[in-house]
């Protein structure tokens, strides 16, 4: 690559070796977006094709016969409704919750004056290494009465370690000489935490609200697990899966039986229509929030991993 000047302008001579580079990294980046895009894609002609013809698996690349009627008939879906509230609301009150403790933790463990600071630092990062295992989770949540309690949503993740570390690197990178010229102003530990280190550091928490909201909305095995007493709390995932259940052992019971009648049959040949659907409707608030909150995640999870 050779840079010439002509006329007041300076332009780049590029080789041939650059455009091939080019090329290639345009070709090959733009193959894996359409790796990761197809599946969603996929999903989404398969509901809104001719139902028939996704049952017989005869749509791929384009939809056929397109129409909306299985979203509209996801209304008359059994507790598909209460599930989705209690996606959405633990989703919105456990990523609320444990963005504003990360970032209180995170703030707290920067001070020097803070008593066993440094103990409990460490105290922190040792539960990102040590794990009891399924059992002793299930015990301890059951000693605590968090069973067929929506508050188990909640609470278990309101301290996330990794975040607060994220948090604690991001405030470290600060200049101290604001917090510093506010506490010479009079200024309280919690004020300057409210006003100073909270709006600088909107770019690491929308960074953690993100790893929250996925987390809340994807999560699986803890309704699967704890909420075994109170359907009304399932979530949506879970109901998804219960959905996938169902519709296997139909399956299993077509392949075993001669004698199943004709509902049965057109409930098999739908129910690859409703996981599709409810698939579909479950991804898609979560791929709503990214476009907003991607201008803050590049540049808090970079910030955010300057400093050990």
């Amino acid at each position: 690559m050779k840079k010439t000047e002509s006329q007041g302008q300076m332009h780049i001579r590029r080789s041939a070796g650059d455009w091939v580079f080019d090329i290639l990294n345009v070709t090959v980046f733009s193959l894996f977006t359409l790796l990761c895009i197809f599946p969603f894609y996929y999903l989404l002609i398969n509901t809104i094709s001719d139902n028939d013809m996704v049952a017989r698996g005869q749509i791929n690349f384009y939809p056929v016969g397109i129409h909306f009627n299985n979203y509209i008939a996801l209304q008359n879906v059994s507790d598909l409704g209460s599930s989705a509230i209690v996606t959405v609301a633990r989703t919105i009150i456990g990523t609320a919750l444990m963005v504003i403790v990360s970032a209180w933790a995170g703030y707290l463990v920067t001070k020097q004056k803070m008593w066993k600071r440094s103990l409990w630092y460490r105290l922190l990062v040792i539960t990102m290494y040590f794990n009891a295992g399924l059992i002793p989770w299930y015990m301890n949540m059951l000693m605590l009465g968090l069973t067929n309690n929506f508050l188990a949503y909640i609470i278990p993740g309101m301290v996330a370690p990794y975040n607060i570390i994220l948090v604690k690197t991001y405030i470290e990178s600060i200049p101290s000489s604001l917090e510093e010229s506010a506490v010479i102003d009079g200024a309280t530990t919690t004020k300057v935490f409210l006003k100073i280190i909270l709006p600088l550091s909107v770019p690491i928490l929308a960074t953690i609200a993100i790893f929250g909201a996925v987390g809340n909305w994807n999560s699986f095995q803890d309704s699967l697990l704890l909420m075994s007493g109170r359907p009304d709390l399932y979530t949506l995932q879970h109901r998804l899966y219960t959905y996938l259940n169902t519709s296997s052992n139909l399956g299993a019971l077509m392949n075993s039986s001669s004698g199943v009648s004709s509902t049965a049959v057109q409930s098999m040949l739908n129910s690859k229509v409703i996981k599709y659907t409810i698939s579909m409707v479950t991804i898609i608030p979560i791929l709503l929030v990214y476009p907003f909150m991607q201008r803050y995640f590049v540049k808090g999870i970079m910030l955010g991993a300057v400093k050990g």
